[in-house]
């Protein structure tokens, strides 16, 4: 009897163990460069568990909902990528190892914007100058040049190239940094297929690349994702491109701008 006594209450200390192992916390740390006291901020921070996600600060401190036994993976541009095992409920220190760059090497060839200025170019050897838009002064010092450029068939040609250029580069520039890979790191999506679904449904425009952070970036983008994520009909919400529920983020630093949605047709039925 006693056998079975003494069983029975390590069996129960054993189960108490493993419920009190498995309740979840709120798990504090701070973020630093190996070997040195700088601090790392804007990491971001996965419970590989849980998939929760979040990003530390601009200081390196970070709170995270997480479990004993859980791994964390903490990532971040020019750092190695590292996972820690969630041991017990003390504050965290994390060291990030930056990535050792080797010297840039640099290849000649003809970039995207070369490209275009040459066919521009070709367009002025044809009589267009202004690109199609002559500046006043040329009107008055050569007013048929002036009308050769704002109705002839070749300037019309350059300028709608000029702006279809535009269009291209800065496009380009936004998918340097806004693309599948992107959107799989960092909201968890699993195939491109519904990365594109999502990246139709919210895309930053290229003033908002030119104006942010990588951490600007990320917050951004998961922000408009839990929107996506949380409705009932994400296929709705692709075609209208902007739930109307959705509202600035309060939170946001002075010079960021909001995330931009595009408003749903109101003329449709």
């Amino acid at each position: 009897m006693r056998t079975r006594f003494y069983l029975h209450i390590v069996g129960m200390l054993c189960l108490f163990s493993i419920s009190a192992a498995a309740q979840e916390f709120t798990l504090k740390g701070i973020i630093s460069k190996k070997s040195s006291p700088d601090r790392v901020g804007q990491v971001l921070i996965k419970d590989l568990n849980t998939k929760v996600m979040m990003l530390s600060d601009d200081v390196g401190w970070f709170t995270i909902k997480t479990r004993i036994g859980d791994t964390l993976l903490f990532t971040k541009e020019e750092y190695t990528p590292l996972k820690v095992v969630v041991l017990n409920n003390s504050d965290m220190p994390v060291a990030m190892q930056p990535i050792i760059k080797l010297n840039e090497v640099k290849i000649v060839g003809q970039t995207k914007r070369q490209e275009l200025n040459e066919v521009m170019n070709e367009y002025k050897k044809q009589g267009s100058y202004y690109n199609g838009k002559p500046p006043v002064l040329s009107m008055l010092s050569n007013p048929l040049q002036g009308i050769y450029e704002l109705f002839g068939k070749t300037p019309s040609r350059a300028r709608r190239f000029a702006r279809d250029a535009k269009s291209e580069l800065e496009q380009a520039e936004i998918n340097k940094r806004y693309n599948i890979p992107f959107v799989k790191q960092y909201t968890g999506l699993t195939t491109d297929t519904l990365a594109r679904k999502f990246m139709n449904y919210y895309t930053p425009t290229y003033q908002d690349i030119k104006g942010w952070t990588q951490y600007d970036l990320i917050k951004h983008t998961l922000k408009a994702y839990n929107y996506y994520k949380d409705s009932k009909d994400k296929n709705e919400l692709e075609s209208l491109n902007s739930p109307t529920f959705i509202q600035q983020d309060t939170t946001i630093k002075l010079g960021e701008g909001p995330v931009q949605f595009k408003k749903p047709d109101q003329t449709k039925p």
